[in-house]
């Protein structure tokens, strides 16, 4: 799978069912590209299209269970690798770990706000 396919899956799983322009943007791709993204992972199963309750013309892009759960097995993944390497560090260098979390966790915090892009 793709990055950019990866990403989109996780905000979908963040933030919830979206327009496609709208992920386009979010991802720093064109929406012809998102367009043909999505229906490759609609064809995987990974993601469905349904209409907007509260604009009948708009198609949002919702997960699938099968979409929730890829993005929950890599993070877990993902997890699991950071254990292993945190396990072969030193006591100093764990310790230096423990008091960068509040700066990380800042980091993360801006990161999505960049990626989730303006509010409307």
């Amino acid at each position: 799978m793709s990055l950019t396919s990866a990403a989109t899956l996780a905000t979908l799983d963040r933030t919830g069912p979206r327009r496609i322009t709208d992920l386009a943007a979010v991802e720093g791709v064109t929406q012809p590209a998102m367009t043909a993204l999505v229906r490759v992972m609609e064809k995987s199963g990974l993601v469905e299209r349904r209409g907007d309750a509260s604009d009948k013309r708009v198609t949002l892009v919702c997960l699938t269970e099968a979409g929730a759960s890829y993005v929950r097995t890599r993070r877990q993944a993902g997890v699991h690798g950071f254990e292993r390497l945190i396990g072969e560090l030193t006591g100093d260098e764990v310790e230096a770990l423990v008091a960068a979390v509040p700066a990380l966790k800042r980091l993360a915090e801006l990161e999505s706000q960049d990626r989730e892009g303006p509010k409307q």
